[in-house]
């Protein structure tokens, strides 16, 4: 039997190496609760976190100590979430032709393709599960994948991997992303990641695949894709509104936090990986 890669990869602010932890729980049960088999997850999915918050963490650490301990500034709780915020969005971006942390970001999803592939071969289906800014990452770095240019080209550890090409990317769940945001620096922002990834259908034959995208109306980080542009209206087959977080947060943009333990979320997530691994291994 042949199991789904899945990549995750957290959003901004302060992270710890375990971000993941929740989401993979919740999706576990909501997995057994769709496939009516205890112990499914475990059967059918490999899960990987990424974890790239470690790329900013010192320099972003020496900046709060800089701008904001040693001259005393108040709120000082306040200022290090703001800068630890902001300053991944900011860092994260290509300086000029040179990619910097950006490329240093995409290494970190590099690695976790890796190890996935080492695990599950190197034809195993893909999916991606993003957060935040972690949806961004996830659609630059497959864009540049599938559209490669002259002046970015990725970085790709076997390339005899389809996996690690990325070929075999089939599904990709962003939550509470601030993609859209990104299209203002962009004249033309009409050319999304594509999924299933074109490659994809030489490995998996008519297999539908897809991008769904989750948002909580009171997250202030959060939007729908489908409006964006009438192609990613066509890429994103469903934008869905969700309620997460819990009494004190679900009502207020602390809800941007919540959505790792989403049961509805975490359950149309396993609907579609079900979907996607029984029709890999229809025939075996």
């Amino acid at each position: 039997m042949t199991r789904v890669a899945v990549m995750v990869i957290h959003g901004l602010g302060m992270q710890k190496e375990n971000y993941a932890d929740k989401l993979i729980a919740c999706l576990s049960k909501e997995m057994e609760r769709v496939m009516v088999l205890p112990g499914a997850a475990k059967q059918m999915l490999d899960i990987e976190p990424v974890f790239w918050a470690d790329v900013f963490e010192e320099r972003e650490e020496a900046l709060f100590q800089q701008l904001v301990r040693t001259p005393g500034l108040n709120y000082q709780a306040l200022r290090r979430f703001v800068i630890h915020y902001l300053a991944d969005a900011v860092a994260y971006q290509p300086v000029e032709n040179q990619g910097h942390h950006y490329d240093a970001v995409h290494r970190t999803l590099n690695q976790a393709m890796h190890v996935l592939a080492q695990r599950n071969g190197p034809e195993a289906p893909l999916c991606v599960i993003a957060h935040s800014l972690g949806a961004v990452i996830a659609s630059n770095f497959f864009y540049d994948l599938q559209y490669p240019s002259s002046n970015r080209i990725p970085e790709i550890v076997d390339v005899n991997s389809a996996l690690e090409r990325g070929d075999t990317l089939t599904n990709f769940y962003s939550f509470g992303t601030t993609l859209p945001l990104w299209s203002l620096r962009y004249d033309n922002f009409s050319r999304p990641i594509r999924v299933p990834a074109p490659q994809a259908t030489h490995y998996f034959p008519h297999l539908e695949g897809e991008w769904v995208n989750f948002y909580e109306s009171n997250d202030i980080l959060g939007y729908p894709l489908r409006p964006i542009d009438p192609a990613y209206a066509a890429a994103v087959k469903e934008d869905i509104e969700v309620r997460v977080g819990g009494p004190a947060t679900s009502w207020n943009p602390l809800s941007h936090g919540g959505y790792f333990t989403s049961e509805h979320m975490n359950r149309r997530i396993a609907q579609g990986l079900a979907r996607t691994w029984t029709w890999v291994n229809r025939s075996n």
